[in-house]
């Protein structure tokens, strides 16, 4: 067994391995699950390259009708992993883009159940998914300002309102289930012990419909947001004047000394660091 290696401020962080997604076919349904509880479903290489793979097995299996994507432990996931660091991995892998792309293209349709965390990237993860349910107890939001980034999948103010989407992309704020709900960010709210239950009981009426209509129905709605620029919006990066920006502003100091704070001196020291800026209560 390989050595969990740690932060500069002792947080155990455990390597790569080939169960952190794991995949379970049962009748007509595909469930996926991030498996790297210890750190909330972090998102890294070894993740993106499983999730990918998870998915194409579901894609290509004419058995399978539906997908339930969910998270092992407390959090559906925290977002990118800000260790990945400390396990270099100079292998191939898709990017995150490419994965969450993945779903939002699959034939079939895709539910996300939310429980715990679902920030940052993890927020995006559950947003590409065509139906997002929620434990009482989650919270979303697109904390990558929080941390000096931009949000690596534009999929949130496709999801909500332009005023919505600035408050939650300018503040970097969370939202519990509620509020995501009555945002658009998720379906359907329920008790924490019947999220599974609930993703199931979905997953199984979309399973005993026609599914050419289901599949059609799915790549209809799409489509009318691909026509209002989602595609365009997902490949922001290769914008010339957002290139343009980028390259004249720079980094911001305030980003730079988090960065060298939390990578010299601990995790905790970053949070403190950022939250007597940002105020407390976001992690």
């Amino acid at each position: 067994m390989a050595e969990w290696k740690k932060t500069p401020d002792g947080i155990e962080i455990p390597p790569p391995s080939p169960n952190d997604v794991l995949y379970e076919k049962q009748d007509a349904i595909a469930r996926i699950t991030l498996n790297r509880p210890v750190v909330l479903n972090a998102l890294n290489k070894n993740v993106w390259r499983l999730l990918h793979a998870a998915l194409t097995e579901a894609e290509t299996d004419d058995e399978v009708k539906v997908v339930i994507l969910t998270g092992a432990g407390r959090s559906f996931c925290a977002g990118g992993d800000m260790w990945s660091s400390l396990y270099p991995d100079d292998q191939p892998a898709p990017s995150g883009l490419e994965v969450q792309t993945m779903i939002w293209s699959l034939s079939k349709p895709v539910i996300a159940a939310v429980r715990g965390h679902a920030v940052g990237q993890g927020c995006e993860l559950a947003g590409v998914c065509d139906f997002t349910i929620a434990s009482e107890d989650a919270k979303l939001g697109e904390i990558q300002i929080r941390h000096g980034a931009n949000p690596p999948v534009l999929i949130t103010p496709f999801l909500v309102s332009m005023k919505q989407a600035k408050e939650l992309l300018l503040l970097g704020e969370m939202v519990d289930a509620p509020e995501a709900q009555r945002l658009g960010l998720v379906n359907r709210v329920v008790p924490g012990a019947r999220l599974d239950e609930e993703a199931e009981t979905l997953a199984r009426k979309l399973a005993a419909l026609p599914q050419a209509t289901v599949r059609l129905n799915k790549m209809l709605v799409n489509r009318v947001y691909e026509l209002s620029g989602l595609r365009e919006a997902f490949a922001y990066r290769d914008d010339q004047a957002f290139q343009d920006l980028v390259n004249s502003s720079g980094q911001d100091a305030a980003t730079q000394e988090r960065i060298r704070i939390r990578q010299e001196v601990g995790w905790y020291a970053f949070l403190r660091s950022r939250d007597t800026m940002y105020g407390k209560g976001q992690p």
